[in-house]
């Protein structure tokens, strides 16, 4: 069934909704209080587009990715910065994500890997309890009272199918209007989809060197030849992410230790990942009326 999901910025609270390596220290000279800063800036950010709960979920969903990566970096010796946040006062999420920089080598490809899958297992693991009580929270509504807003969410694969599990069908002539921490849940999903990407240095591209070493430039170019084709043709939107993308190269640097291989474990993690994208990754994510 084609479903309707929409998110009102604005009314929302009109609806009462009853139903084996060395451990760095920190690098000398990073400043904690700026990753701080930053923080509390991306909580002011996401509240004032959505509330405290959606801030909550989403800053948690974030955190928890950026950590993993950070955790996997530290494991391995590598340095690493901790997580910068993004404020971003606009639509549609109060915030454009978070990061870290690594500034040492990767000693090898289990390492490449390890730091890769970790933010996006993390931040999926945090993301899917938060999406489950937001849709718990969510409602049917009439589609007279959504028009004003027309901002429409896409769907992914497990975004439908939990919905459709714990929300029911939608009935004729209403729209879906998801509680804060579900739309929460669906950014959630949205941003381990785009990390996911097996291109370049996105955590996608990090795995798929990991498994295929440099004969994985083939895969990356496939991919945005791919990505470029869902933009032409179903959402235009993706453009300027192609364009980044292609604007940071789509080229991955070797490990220091390129021969050592990735083991049988760590090959089905990879594929599990994989599993996670298809399922995670929404075509077209937004349209407007």
């Amino acid at each position: 069934m084609n479903k309707s999901f929409q998110f009102n910025f604005n009314s929302f609270n009109k609806f009462k909704l009853n139903n084996r390596y060395r451990i760095f220290d920190r690098v000398r000279g990073d400043r904690p209080q700026i990753n701080l800063i930053l923080l509390l800036l991306t909580v002011l950010t996401t509240y004032l587009m959505n509330g405290i709960l959606y801030s909550i979920s989403i800053i948690s969903i974030l955190l928890a990715h950026e950590m993993g990566h950070y955790l996997m970096c530290r494991k391995y010796g590598i340095n690493a910065t901790l997580p910068y946040f993004i404020p971003m006062p606009l639509p549609p999420f109060g915030t454009m994500g978070a990061f870290i920089k690594m500034k040492s080598p990767i000693p090898d490809k289990r390492a490449l890997f390890d730091v890769g899958v970790a933010g996006p297992i993390a931040g999926f693991i945090v993301t899917i309890p938060i999406l489950i009580i937001g849709l718990e929270n969510s409602a049917f509504i009439p589609k007279p009272e959504t028009q004003a807003a027309g901002f429409y969410l896409g769907e992914s694969f497990l975004f439908s199918k939990l919905a459709e599990l714990i929300l029911g069908p939608e009935p004729e002539g209403f729209d879906t209007l998801l509680h804060p921490m579900a739309y929460a849940g669906w950014a959630g999903l949205f941003v381990t989809a785009l990390n996911l990407l097996p291109i370049g240095q996105l955590d996608g591209g990090h795995v798929l060197y990991s498994l295929f070493g440099r004969r994985s430039q083939d895969i990356y170019k496939l991919t945005i030849a791919g990505f470029m084709i869902v933009c032409a043709v179903w959402y235009p939107g993706w453009l300027l992410l192609i364009l980044l993308l292609l604007y940071f190269r789509l080229k991955h640097p070797p490990t220091m230790n390129d021969h050592i291989e990735l083991d049988p474990g760590r090959k089905l993690i990879a594929y599990a990942t994989l599993i996670i994208f298809i399922i995670s990754f929404i075509p077209v994510p937004f349209h407007i009326t």
